[in-house]
Order: structure tokens, then C-alpha cells, then sequence
């Protein structure tokens, strides 16, 4: 069953909320890694998990992309695919078809993958060890929890032709909403990571605006985005299958529910 939506004030609320409980990481990506995967990292994973978070907060840290293949409890598109790949049916399991390695699939698989990425693409990651990781996990949890079962449970939809794309960071509030549906509809997506490469650029937009009017655009996927758009702002969304993009969270929920939501 599809849950009941909540009014649009209070979801943007607990997801800010959820962003500040973590910490707000997962949104500068001022240690960028060195290297950058030929082909797309894939990442089986889902939303509202603890362990899938704090990948995702290393991939826009490290300002890498990858191919999400959303795995919903009860999710029948990509889950049994994970669990081939992994011996334990824990998520999340990251597969690089640059290096052939495939990780993850048990309890505390974060750690590793973080690690592996680190390691192989050239990125500086900190608090991953002991005390540190911890914390972050306990941030993680709390994030969780203030979200309810959203990006959690599986929801009847249609599969896409070709996997749609998505400008995102992590801690993004308004790109967290987007996630969460693309995670309980289990559609694939490609993230570009779009962390903000500049500390003049931290903080809500009118901020850094207003102090640090003129600042150049930086970043992979921020340049890029600029490019495609005239501007620079998270989520947006690219539909190859429609031929449809996008900026606002809550058009692209209702886009996505139209377009791939089957009733229950």
C-alpha cells in the first residue's frame, strides 16, 4: 500500500531535520576523489537504510556517480539480483565493473565499501574508524528514524526502459524526497553526485548569495548541470525514457508517480 503523504511543509521539515541529525555530511565535496570510474559504480541499496546512507554520503564526498538499483523490503526488481551477488542478504552491495570486485552483503558493509572507494579512486574519507564511525552510524539511525518508513517499503510501479538521472548530494533535503520515491517505486537512477565543491557555496542558497555574491560555479556535476540548465540547483531530474527534465522535489514526486505508480 502506498503510504499516506504527508503535508508538504512538515515532509520538507523532518527531512531537514533528518540532514541535521546526520550532521550534515554527505554535502561538500571539496576532497573530490583523483580518479574517476570509466565505467558507472553500481550500488544496490535503499533509502531509509542506515549502512546505504553513509555510502551515500562517500559518494558525494568523493564526488563519484554511480547506477542505483533501489532494493525496497519486498522489492522484487533488483533484490534477488543482490542477493546472487552477495552471500548475506544485507544491503549494501556495491559491484565495480571497472575492477570486477563486488562488496558488501553483510552486517557493517559500509565501512568496507567507503574504504574501497577511498582506496581505489584516489579520496581522503575520514571517521570511518572506531568512535567516529560510530557516531556517524548513530547519526544515521536518527536520520532514519525521524523519516518513518519512507524509501522503505517496496510500491507496486512500472519498469523504466533505460534507468532515469538525477543531480542529488546526500544531505540535500529536497533531493532526499526524490530518492525516497524513486527507492519505493525501484527505479533505477543514475546519481550525479552534486556536492558543493566551494565553501563559499555552503548553506541555504540565499546565504551564500547574499555573502558571497558572484562565486564562480565549481565542481564536476555542478559545471555540468550549469551547463545543461542556466543554473545550478538540486534535485533535477532526467527522464531519457520521456524525454522530460526537471527541478522542484515535489513536481518531480508527482512526475514520478503519474508517469510509473501503478494503483494499489
Amino acid at each position: 500500500m502506498a503510504l499516506p503523504d504527508l503535508p508538504r511543509w512538515l515532509d520538507i521539515q523532518t527531512s531537514l531535520l533528518a540532514s541535521t541529525l546526520a550532521q550534515w555530511r554527505g554535502t561538500a565535496a571539496f576532497r573530490p576523489a583523483k580518479r574517476q570510474p570509466t565505467q558507472l559504480l553500481e550500488l544496490y541499496e535503499f533509502e531509509a537504510n542506515p549502512e546505504c546512507r553513509l555510502v551515500g554520503e562517500a559518494l558525494t564526498e568523493m564526488d563519484l556517480d554511480a547506477l542505483i538499483r533501489p532494493c525496497p523490503l519486498g522489492g522484487r526488481r533488483f533484490r534477488p539480483q543482490a542477493r546472487r551477488l552477495a552471500s548475506d542478504a544485507a544491503l549494501p552491495v556495491l559491484v565495480d565493473p571497472n575492477t570486477g570486485r563486488c562488496l558488501g552483503g553483510e552486517v557493517g558493509a559500509a565501512a568496507a565499501i567507503v574504504a574501497y572507494l577511498a582506496e581505489t579512486y584516489g579520496a581522503t574519507v575520514r571517521g570511518e574508524q572506531g568512535m567516529a564511525r560510530q557516531l556517524r552510524l548513530a547519526g544515521s539511525h536518527l536520520a532514519r528514524a525521524v523519516r518513518g518508513s519512507r524509501g522503505l517499503q517496496v510500491r507496486p510501479s512500472r519498469a523504466p526502459a533505460q534507468a532515469l538521472e538525477l543531480f542529488s548530494f546526500e544531505s540535500s533535503p529536497f533531493s532526499r524526497l526524490v530518492r525516497e520515491r524513486l527507492c519505493e517505486l525501484e527505479l533505477p537512477y543514475v546519481l550525479r553526485s552534486t556536492g558543493k565543491a566551494l565553501w563559499q557555496d555552503m548553506g541555504p542558497p540565499w546565504v551564500h548569495e547574499r555573502l558571497f555574491p558572484g562565486t564562480p560555479v565549481a565542481g564536476r556535476n555542478r559545471l555540468r548541470l550549469q551547463a545543461l540548465t542556466g543554473r545550478v540547483q538540486v534535485p533535477y531530474l532526467i527522464d531519457p525514457n520521456t524525454g522530460t527534465a526537471m527541478f522542484e522535489s515535489a513536481a518531480i514526486v508527482d512526475y514520478l508517480e503519474e508517469t510509473y505508480a501503478l494503483r494499489d
